[in-house]
C-alpha cells in the first residue's frame, strides 16, 4: 500500500514539473523541486481522512494550479506549501527565509488564522482574510480556488455534515467567485461537485435523464453539426460544430428559474461553432463570426429576436460569442454559439491576464483581450475597500455575494455609456450605479423612451434615463427590488438598520419533508431548523456557520402530515377533473386542502394542495398523476 502511495506521489509531482518546465527558467524549476521536497518532509507523518498520505493533497493542488489554472512559478510554489503553516510547526518566517517574500505572502493569505474569538464566524473571517489579499494580488485567490477544487474532488471520504459544510461554502462562495473571474471550467466543476454532495438524489436523477437525452438525440444532432461544418468548409472556414450538454447543476438551476421539469426545459444543450481561421484571412474575429452567422442563416431560419452580440457587448466574466437560435430540419430550435478558439480560451482562463502581469515568466498563449475581467477585478477591489470601511453591523458575506453574481445585463445611458449589472437588476440598480444621489432621489425611469417604474427589471440593451426629484426618497420596499452591492449598501446606509430575521423550526422557504435530503442548523437559542439541502438559505448558512450544521434524519411519522402544493398541466377532456380528484383522494387516500383550476384553449392548469407524510408519498402521488390520460406535467410548487 505504501509503495502504491509513493508511486502516486512521485507521478503527480512529475506532472507538475512537466507542466511547468516549458514555461519557466531552470532556476524557477529548481524552486518548484525545492518546494516539493520541503512540503514532502513537513507533511511526512500526516494522513488525510481517506487514509492517504497528506502530501498527496498539496501536490494535487499544485498540479491544478500548474496545469488547469496555468499559474506562475511562485503561485505553484505556494500551492505546494499552502498547508504547512496551518498544519506543521513551520512558520511564515520559515517560508520567507527559504522561498522569499512573494511566496510567503501567498502562503500567508491562504493560511487560516486560529483565534480565540472570531469577528463574524470562523468561515466568514477566513473569507474576509482571503479576499483582503485580492486588494494587492489576485494569485492568492487562485491558489485557494485550486485548493478548494481538489477538496471537492476528494469529498467522498468526509462525514455528511462535513460534506454539507464544504459543499455549502463552495456553492455559495467559491463557484460564483470562479465564475466572476472568468474560470468557466473550474466554476462548472465546483458547482456540480457541490450539487452532487448536497443533493445526491436530485443530482443522480438529472444525470440519468441527461444520459438518456444524449442517447435519444445524438443521431439527430450529428446530422445538424455535420451540415454546419460542411457549409463552413465550403466557404473556406476551418470550423468545428460541437454539442455541449449542460451540466447537472446548470440544468437544475434552469429548472428552478423557469419552473419547468426536465422534459419541458429548453436549451438542455447548446451547439458551439468554433474556428481558428478563414483561409489565411486577417479578418477580425468579430467579422468572421458574423460571416459564419450569415452563412448559417442563409440555410436555416433564425428565431426572431434570438440574435445576441456578446462580442461588442461581452459579459464581465470575459465570455464572448455571437448567439442565435436556428430552426433545424426536424423543426427544433437549436441554440448556436459562434466564437473563435481564442474566445473559448478566454472563457477558461479569464483572470489569467491579471495573473500574467504579476508573473515572473508567463506564456499567455493567445494574448486574449480580457478588458471586462480586468474591469471587474478593479471594481471588486474597490468594493472590498468599501466593505472594509462599512459598519461591522452589516453582513460581510452578503455584501460579497452581491458582487459574485452568475450572469449580467448590459444597459446604456442615453449618451451611450455602458453599465453592467447583475442579471435581474432594476432601474434602481442602474440609478445607484450612476451615482448614489441619483439612486436616493430616483422617482421614475424612461426605458427605451417609455415611462416606467424605477422597479422595472432591465433587459440586455435597454437605454435607461433616470428621473429625479429632490423630495423623492427611498421606500422601504426598494430593498426587495435591487440586486447590486452598491444599491444594497446605499439603501442599508440610508435606512440605518438591518432586516429582521425570523426563526423557524421547519424552514418555510424550502418546506422539507420526511425522507428527503435534509440538514439541521442550530440557532442561537439552541433550537434546530430543518432545511432541504438545496435550500438557498441552508447554503448561505453553511457557508457562514458551518460548525452549527447538525446531521440528522427527518423521519416519517404516521401521526404527522405536511401540506404540499402541486401544479398539474393537462389537455382538457370530459371527466379530467374527476379523475384527478379520484386519484388523489380515492386511490392515494390523501386529504385535499385547496384546489384551483383554469382552462384556456383546452389546456387546463390545476393547482392542488393536499397533505402527505413524506417525500416518498409526494413522489408516489406525482408519478400516479402522470398515469392519468391527458396529464402532461406534474411538479411541486414551492419557493425554491
Amino acid at each position: 500500500m505504501e509503495d502504491k502511495y509513493e508511486n502516486m506521489i512521485i507521478e503527480t509531482a512529475e506532472k507538475v514539473f512537466n507542466s511547468m518546465e516549458p514555461r519557466v527558467s531552470p532556476r524557477q524549476l529548481k524552486q518548484l523541486h525545492d518546494a516539493y521536497e520541503f512540503a514532502y518532509n513537513a507533511h511526512k507523518e500526516q494522513r488525510r481522512k481517506s487514509g492517504e498520505p497528506y502530501i498527496i493533497h498539496p501536490i494535487s493542488v499544485a498540479l491544478i494550479a500548474a496545469k488547469e489554472l496555468m499559474l506562475d512559478t511562485n503561485s505553484v510554489t505556494a500551492s505546494f506549501l499552502h498547508d504547512i503553516v496551518e498544519d506543521t510547526p513551520y512558520t511564515i518566517d520559515d517560508i520567507r527565509e527559504r522561498f522569499g517574500d512573494d511566496v510567503a505572502f501567498l502562503v500567508d493569505a491562504v493560511t487560516k488564522r486560529k483565534k480565540s474569538k472570531y469577528k463574524f464566524s470562523k468561515q466568514v473571517d477566513n473569507y474576509q482574510q482571503l479576499l483582503s489579499s485580492m486588494q494587492f494580488d489576485i494569485r492568492a485567490l487562485m491558489v485557494k480556488i485550486a485548493d478548494r477544487l481538489h477538496n471537492m474532488r476528494t469529498l467522498s471520504s468526509m462525514r455528511p455534515d462535513k460534506q454539507m459544510k464544504i459543499a455549502g461554502e463552495t456553492d455559495y462562495f467559491y463557484a460564483p467567485l470562479a465564475n466572476r473571474l472568468g474560470l468557466f471550467d473550474v466554476k462548472t466543476d465546483l458547482e456540480n461537485l457541490s450539487f452532487k454532495y448536497r443533493c445526491g438524489m436530485e443530482y443522480t436523477d438529472i444525470v440519468l435523464k441527461l444520459d438518456k437525452d444524449k442517447k435519444d438525440n445524438s443521431a439527430r444532432l450529428k446530422l445538424f453539426t455535420d451540415d454546419i461544418e460542411a457549409i463552413l468548409h465550403e466557404a473556406g472556414i476551418d470550423a468545428k460544430a460541437t454539442v455541449y450538454w449542460r451540466a447537472p447543476y446548470s440544468i437544475w438551476r434552469r429548472m428552478k428559474a423557469s419552473n419547468k421539469d426536465f422534459i419541458h426545459l429548453d436549451n438542455r444543450y447548446y451547439i458551439r461553432v468554433t474556428f481558428s481561421g478563414c483561409n489565411g484571412s486577417e479578418l477580425s474575429e468579430k467579422t468572421i463570426c458574423l460571416y459564419i452567422y450569415s452563412l448559417l442563416t442563409n440555410k436555416y431560419n433564425e428565431k426572431p429576436g434570438s440574435f445576441q452580440n456578446l462580442i461588442d457587448q461581452g459579459k464581465e466574466n470575459s465570455y464572448k460569442s455571437i448567439n442565435v437560435m436556428l430552426l433545424s430540419h426536424e423543426g427544433i430550435w437549436e441554440d448556436v454559439q459562434i466564437c473563435s478558439d481564442k474566445m473559448v480560451e478566454a472563457s477558461r482562463f479569464g483572470c489569467m491576464a491579471e495573473v500574467a502581469e504579476r508573473a515572473e515568466t508567463r506564456n499567455c498563449g493567445n494574448n486574449v483581450s480580457l478588458q471586462n475581467v480586468r474591469k471587474w477585478i478593479e471594481k471588486f477591489r474597490k468594493i472590498l475597500k468599501e466593505i472594509a470601511a462599512e459598519s461591522q453591523t452589516q453582513g460581510f458575506i452578503e455584501s460579497i455575494k452581491s458582487s459574485l453574481y452568475y450572469d449580467d445585463v448590459l444597459a446604456f445611458t442615453p449618451k451611450g455609456e455602458a453599465i453592467i449589472l447583475p442579471k435581474g437588476s432594476t432601474a434602481l440598480d442602474f440609478a445607484f450605479e450612476l451615482h448614489t444621489d441619483i439612486g436616493l432621489h430616483a422617482k421614475y425611469a424612461r426605458i427605451n423612451s417609455k415611462l416606467m417604474s424605477v422597479r422595472t427589471v432591465l433587459n440586455r440593451g435597454d437605454v435607461v434615463e433616470i428621473g429625479m426629484e429632490d423630495d423623492a426618497l427611498p421606500k422601504a420596499e426598494w430593498m426587495q427590488y435591487v440586486q447590486s452591492y452598491k444599491a444594497k449598501r446605499s439603501l442599508r446606509s440610508y435606512f440605518s438598520k438591518e432586516l429582521a430575521k425570523q426563526q423557524y423550526q421547519r424552514c418555510t422557504c424550502c418546506l422539507p419533508l420526511p425522507g428527503g435530503e435534509t440538514i439541521g442548523f442550530r440557532e442561537e437559542d439552541n433550537s434546530i431548523t430543518l432545511h432541504r439541502r438545496n435550500c438557498p438559505e441552508a447554503i448561505r448558512l453553511a457557508s457562514k456557520f458551518g460548525d452549527n450544521i447538525i446531521y440528522m434524519e427527518f423521519d416519517e411519522s404516521p401521526d404527522r402530515k405536511y401540506p404540499v402544493t402541486i401544479y398539474i398541466k393537462a389537455i382538457d377532456r370530459y371527466h379530467l377533473f374527476i379523475d384527478i380528484l379520484s386519484k388523489i383522494t380515492n386511490d392515494l387516500h390523501l386529504f385535499i386542502d385547496s384546489l384551483k383550476t383554469e382552462t384556456n384553449d383546452d389546456i387546463t392548469d390545476l393547482t392542488v394542495t393536499f397533505y402527505v407524510h413524506s417525500i416518498r408519498e409526494l413522489n408516489s402521488a406525482i408519478q400516479s398523476l402522470y398515469s392519468i390520460p391527458g396529464v402532461d406535467e406534474v411538479r411541486r410548487v414551492q419557493n425554491l
